[in-house]
């Protein structure tokens, strides 16, 4: 069986680099054998993601919608693995909570946050496996469009 790091090359996905906070609070954090991340955005670059990635989600913005969580939930991993040192060392996602800017009477948030819990899959497997809530909202920081926050737990080495 691939070891998660070998299936992330194998995938050809690559992780951004860590990512910067803009405010005074920490990407992620490790307490016991968690690590919690903060909300991350779809950034590409420090710049939100377009399309897809700025203002309210519509059913005919559902497939950005999805990119956008797909983008953010990588920004999460790569938080986890700056904090971790190794995603091998991940031996479950634990919880993914997906805010959705959503658009008036829009309620397919589920759909928007099948983008991150597919990455989440591809990257770790059985290990990816995991709770989540999609909540809908009216506005984002930065007016992003998804925020995604993570739990993993961590093998304690």
């Amino acid at each position: 069986m691939p070891s998660i790091e070998d299936r992330l090359a194998e995938s050809g996905i690559v992780l951004p680099d860590f990512p910067l906070p803009v405010g005074l609070y920490q990407p992620a954090m490790r307490a016991g054998d968690m690590i919690y991340t903060s909300g991350q955005l779809p950034l590409v670059n420090g710049v939100l993601l377009s399309p897809g990635g700025v203002g309210c989600v519509t059913v005919e913005r559902e497939p950005e919608g999805a990119d956008a969580a797909r983008v953010a939930a990588l920004n999460a991993v790569a938080a986890i693995r700056a904090v971790a040192g190794n995603l091998d060392t991940i031996s479950r996602i634990v919880k993914l909570t997906v805010y959705v800017s959503s658009a008036e009477g829009f309620t397919n948030q589920h759909k928007i946050a099948n983008g991150a819990s597919e990455l989440i899959g591809t990257i770790f497997g059985t290990a990816g496996q995991h709770v989540r809530s999609a909540i809908g909202v009216q506005s984002l920081p930065l007016n992003a469009s998804v925020e995604v926050e993570l739990i993993a737990l961590c093998q304690i080495k």
